[in-house]
């Protein structure tokens, strides 16, 4: 029955093979983590080294580790990455997450591939092309609802992967170019400027400002906590946070915190099992909201929502905290603090005009504040907010702050002059080893040795196991030394773990369908084809007409972004929402610095797309 529970997947973010070892050991059934080059995330990649260590690691609770190699590649690159594909099969890493689909036209070992969101996954056709090229998991964009998922999920019998916490790109995934644009730094190849996090002046086609300096196309955090079962119901297998740039204590809180929800939902639904072994143990309460964020949204999971965007600051914001009551020349007063605040902990003041002033706390005593550095501005009436918890980090920087086990079946018998001790985990994995006495003596007080069989078997600590059953059935009571029993017990259990890596299997490619017709005919720079094998892959599939990517050769007037997030929605101006007149005149502009870019509304379709003037 085991078999045909329907396997949840828990994916976290890996900067290095550290933080990926403490993400499986804090609840996270697969990590993902960049190839040493060509990852989405270009200073972010590994070496190959690290992630054997990753693997190793991961591969002893059945948890999976995937590699990032998403970025567009160019020719005089195809080599490397193929022999870097390679490199990572035989450290038996368990699938690639690519982008480029020159990978499909080399020759690769069998390992699995999973489409990056960067393909830009968003309608059931995209995703059966994408099962039929041999992909065995794909990563929907971001911006779909429940509804949409659910369709997607009931056309294809491929895996399911959402993200559900973290930083949101404004633009359709693989679909922006406003970096490579702006400073020939492009998100493709992974070296995203993030032109979305910068703060603009929005302009009507008058040159009027309708705002000033604002951060117009910085979106809040995703965070889909509150819609796990909806979206499992949806048909969604595998969750990701979002996050290969952040730090140790984010992804053990983040981690921590959605394997608690997830195993809430997988108790109570005995079709549903994790997708990995171990149960976690915490020596901390996960709070999600003592990590980075911009605030939070479900973003388009339930229809569009309202303030999705952090218009004011692209930082972290935090817990709110309260406003400011006084200003003294070197304190300040909060009216009302929910939080205990301490020595240390970061603040961010957001003041009544909107702009944000940030301090580090030198001495806190009781609501009165005494910052190391006193805002020369006025701040009282402003919003606080702590954005860093000193207390609280210092408690995820501890190195015990999860433990993870495998449960164990052990099971005691003699037969003869021997006994034989069994093992079996909650896998099914089995092992058996026999200790035989040399003489057959028998134990003075065989209660007594019953207990040191049992105690011993207790006794894994140091080990990846805990005993959930242990069964001593000793009718004879042969007498054995404690030391001969203690050694007796590493040996079978360091065999044990041993037997489990060894018997591990990766998953393998799924086969190519023979007919791989794409539901598009031509493509244009959108499609990103940046090298000959690419080209050749498409041509192949019977695209006919295509065009270079943006980064090789930029096309004027291009559609540089397009996004589901609509700055006229987020302000209050849609005139099908609202049917009132405007002010203002368009087209509309956001202007940084010397350059700006307009703005265009496909409201047929409620997208907004950002083009250079």
């Amino acid at each position: 029955m085991e078999s045909l529970k329907r396997e949840i997947e828990l994916l976290a973010p890996a900067k290095n093979a550290d933080i990926g070892i403490e993400a499986i050991r804090h609840g996270a059934d697969a990590v993902y983590i960049g190839a040493p080059r060509f990852g989405a995330r270009a200073t972010a990649g590994c070496s190959v080294e690290e992630i054997a260590r990753l693997v190793s690691f991961a591969h002893r609770y059945r948890a999976k580790v995937y590699v990032a190699l998403n970025t567009l590649l160019y020719d005089n690159e195809l080599e490397e990455a193929e022999r870097m594909v390679w490199q990572l099969y035989e450290i038996r890493v368990d699938a690639l997450i690519v982008q480029d689909m020159a990978l499909l036209e080399m020759n690769l070992p069998p390992i699995a591939l999973h489409a990056s969101t960067q393909c830009d996954n968003r309608t059931k056709e995209k995703v059966s092309f994408l099962s039929r090229c041999g992909f065995s998991q794909v990563v929907l964009a971001r911006e779909l609802t429940l509804e949409e998922i659910r369709e997607i999920a009931a056309s294809t019998d491929i895996s399911i992967e959402c993200f559900v916490h973290g930083a949101l790109c404004v633009s359709y995934s693989g679909q922006c170019y406003m970096s490579q644009d702006y400073c020939k730094r492009s998100a493709n190849r992974g070296e995203c400027a993030q032109m979305c996090r910068l703060p603009y002046t929005l302009q009507d086609a008058n040159g009027d400002v309708l705002l000033e300096h604002r951060h117009l196309l910085s979106l809040k955090d995703m965070n889909a906590s509150a819609h796990l079962q909806q979206m499992i119901e949806a048909g969604v297998s595998s969750f990701k946070i979002e996050g290969r740039l952040k730090d140790m204590e984010y992804v053990k809180n983040v981690t921590a915190y959605y394997r608690i929800l997830l195993d809430k939902i997988i108790d109570a639904h005995p079709n549903l099992c994790r997708a990995s072994s171990g149960i976690t143990s915490f020596n901390f309460q996960p709070q999600i909201n003592k990590s980075f964020s911009r605030g939070y949204t479900s973003y388009f999971l339930q229809g569009r929502s309202e303030a999705m965007a952090s218009m004011l600051t692209p930082k972290s914001l935090g817990e709110y905290v309260g406003k400011v009551k006084k200003q003294q020349d070197s304190s300040f007063t909060i009216s009302t603090s929910n939080e205990e605040l301490h020595n240390g902990d970061g603040l961010c003041l957001i003041k009544p005009n909107g702009t944000v002033v940030g301090c580090r706390l030198n001495r806190v005593e009781g609501n009165l504040c005494y910052p190391l550095q006193m805002p020369k501005e006025n701040i009282v009436g402003s919003e606080v907010y702590r954005n860093f918890d000193i207390l609280y980090n210092k408690v995820l920087s501890n190195a015990s702050t999860a433990e993870r086990r495998v449960a164990l079946t052990i099971d005691v018998k003699e037969q003869d002059n021997d006994v034989i001790v069994c093992l079996c985990d909650e896998n099914g994995v089995t092992i058996s080893d026999t200790l035989t006495s040399a003489n057959g003596e028998k134990a003075k007080q065989p209660e007594r040795m019953r207990d040191t069989w049992t105690t011993q078997f207790q006794k894994l600590g140091d080990t990846i196991f805990f005993p959930r059953k242990i069964q001593v059935n000793l009718l004879q009571g042969l007498f054995f030394p404690v030391s001969m029993v203690a050694a007796f017990r590493r040996k079978i259990l360091e065999a044990l773990e041993s037997y489990r890596i060894t018997t591990y299997q990766t998953p393998q490619r799924r086969k190519v369908a023979s007919v791989n017709t794409p539901p598009f005919k031509t493509l244009n720079y959108q499609g990103n084809v940046a090298n000959q094998l690419s080209k050749k892959f498409y041509t192949n599939c019977g695209v006919k007409i295509l065009e270079p990517a943006y980064e090789c050769c930029p096309v004027v007037n291009a559609e540089l972004m397009r996004t589901r997030y609509c700055l006229k929605h987020e302000l209050g101006w849609c005139q099908k929402q609202h049917n009132e007149k405007t002010s203002f005149v368009e087209p509309l502009y956001i202007v940084h610095g010397k350059i700006r870019w307009r703005l265009r509304f496909d409201c047929q379709r409620c997208e907004m797309i950002v083009c250079r003037e």
